[in-house]
């Protein structure tokens, strides 16, 4: 007789979740366009360059994030520079940061708050990727690990309240810590069970410790390059888009990407609404809307930073799924089985297609993609996958009756579906997404006696990959002509030559990632004398 899974699970079977989840795809692959290739670069010119202090790519400073991701990538990489590449190294810094934040949200809020950022559906990918918000993300867990505790010892605890603060600024800015603080302080003036005389030593204890720790290294920067000092808290507070656009693509991107927390969060809010000055709800409703409102009014446009909204959305949604109505929780169990079986059900049958060539439309399809590349069956892959859908049909079938339930088999789910794809189709993603052939061809057709190379449209992520791979740096489009670059890199359409130079250049070199119709890279030298 095959035992049920008792809920709430236990603390093995979550580890086991959540190693499941990290691992799979962590490794293994080139880095990809956008936020993977510039953070892996910026780690690896720190290693080059033993320059911890400026993050930079290809050379040239970087200051839309501070280092702290950075310096936990460039340990990474330098500890286990003896048995991986260093862009797969680095990205464990991703996995640590992750597999931290679930377990400090575990200590925090129980099993529920990190089974709903498992199952965030847009938390997926960015989990696997070398993404700042990621250290963010563990430091914020660790403030909110704090909380509950707070007025035990106050100024022990307010100490590392903001110990975690201050590294989530050097992770990411000011936005998320700055968001959290103002709703602690918040809660301390309008929730009776923290109007206490503890509340003196916690807050100011915190701001202590923040204040040292944030201004460590924006200290060090102004010490190496003033100026650059300026620039770095330029582009912190720079608003990028209007507030109705960024407020427009959050509630979108968000509605998706933080499923299903957030209807739970809501649900949380609506049935606890008599209980709304209790810290616990305050405190993290208070967070979420200040750093929706901060992001709405700042920017950027990206789903990344849809991941300072998890923690939040977490907490608030843990509180919702004991209160969670028996139709509300069985509707997301069923759609959660339903759809993650069919999804995963498609990743089989693709993966079947490209390596038997059946069914040959689907076959056709992933060779049209990415053509050139050739599947070949690997042991290791595939019991890992079929591992996996094996856990997720004992998940399925042996799990008892809960109101946790559905949010346990949605982050299994989530689970299975990253998984099957990265043990099954990351070759054939890898092959159309790296840019390792590009730039070593490129490197390939540089005369040895070039000089510098300008360049001309080269988006930053695909600037850090050519430097990543093959060491090319580009200077200015300005520079290029006879008293400067006499080498002209040009990133345009496939299809035409438009963006080119005039007719003095002569062209070197043309390539472009298998199947990618949106780009193409062509190498051009200036033959007049």
């Amino acid at each position: 007789m095959i035992p049920r899974l008792a809920l709430p699970p236990a603390p093995a079977v979550l580890a086991l979740l959540a190693i499941a989840f990290v691992l799979p795809g962590l490794a293994g692959h080139d880095p990809w366009k956008t936020f993977d290739a510039i953070a892996i670069e910026i780690a690896h010119q720190m290693h080059i360059s033993g320059d911890w202090v400026v993050p930079r790519v290809a050379g040239e400073p970087w200051l839309e994030d501070p280092p702290l991701y950075h310096w936990i990538a460039l340990a990474f990489g330098k500890l286990l520079a003896w048995a991986v590449p260093f862009h797969n190294a680095a990205r464990l810094a991703s996995g640590l940061c992750v597999l931290t934040a679930l377990w400090l949200l575990y200590r925090t809020a129980g099993a529920a708050a990190p089974l709903l950022v498992l199952g965030s559906i847009g938390f997926m990918v960015h989990a696997h990727e070398a993404v700042p918000d990621l250290a963010a993300l563990a430091a914020v867990c660790a403030a909110y690990a704090v909380l509950p505790r707070a007025h035990e010892q106050p100024l022990v605890m307010g100490s590392a309240f903001g110990a975690a603060l201050g590294l989530a600024f050097l992770a990411l800015g000011p936005v998320v810590p700055g968001a959290l603080a103002l709703a602690v302080l918040a809660a301390h003036a309008l929730c009776p069970g923290w109007r206490s005389w503890r509340a003196l030593p916690f807050l100011a204890g915190g701001a202590l410790v923040a204040t040292a720790l944030a201004a460590s290294w924006p200290w060090a920067l102004a010490h190496r390059a003033p100026g650059l000092l300026d620039a770095w808290w330029s582009a912190m507070v720079r608003m990028s888009g209007t507030p109705l656009e960024n407020l427009r693509y959050f509630l979108v991107t968000g509605s998706w990407f933080a499923w299903p927390a957030w209807p739970l969060a809501a649900w949380a809010l609506w049935a606890r609404r008599r209980e709304w000055r209790e810290p616990r709800l305050f405190a993290p409703a208070a967070a979420l809307v200040l750093t929706f409102a901060a992001l709405a009014i700042l920017g950027p446009a990206q789903d990344v930073s849809v991941i300072a909204l998890l923690v939040p959305l977490a907490l608030l949604g843990a509180e919702g799924v004991a209160r969670l109505r028996r139709g509300a929780a069985a509707a997301l169990d069923w759609f959660a089985v339903m759809c993650f079986t069919f999804f995963a059900a498609l990743v089989w049958l693709g993966y079947v297609a490209m390596l038997l060539g059946v069914p040959p439309k689907i076959a056709h399809n992933f060779a049209k993609i990415a053509p050139g590349f050739e599947s070949h069956f690997a042991v290791a892959p595939f019991a890992l996958a079929l591992a996996l859908m094996l856990a997720w049909l004992y998940v399925a079938f042996f799990t008892p009756p809960s109101p946790m339930r559905g949010v346990l088999r949605w982050a299994a789910g989530v689970t299975l579906l990253w998984g099957s794809f990265a043990s099954l189709w990351m070759p054939w993603a890898d092959y159309q997404k790296s840019y390792q052939a590009v730039a070593l061809q490129l490197r390939s057709k540089v005369p040895a006696d070039a000089g510098c190379i300008a360049g001309q449209n080269i988006a930053e992520s695909q600037r850090a990959a050519l430097s990543y791979y093959a060491g090319l740096v580009t200077e200015p489009r300005s520079r290029a002509g006879r008293e400067g670059c006499r080498l002209l890199l040009v990133q345009g359409n496939p299809r035409d030559e438009r963006d080119g130079p005039s007719a003095d250049w002569s062209k070197l070199a043309d390539v472009g990632r298998p199947g990618d119709k949106g780009e193409r890279f062509r190498l051009y030298r200036l033959d007049t004398p």
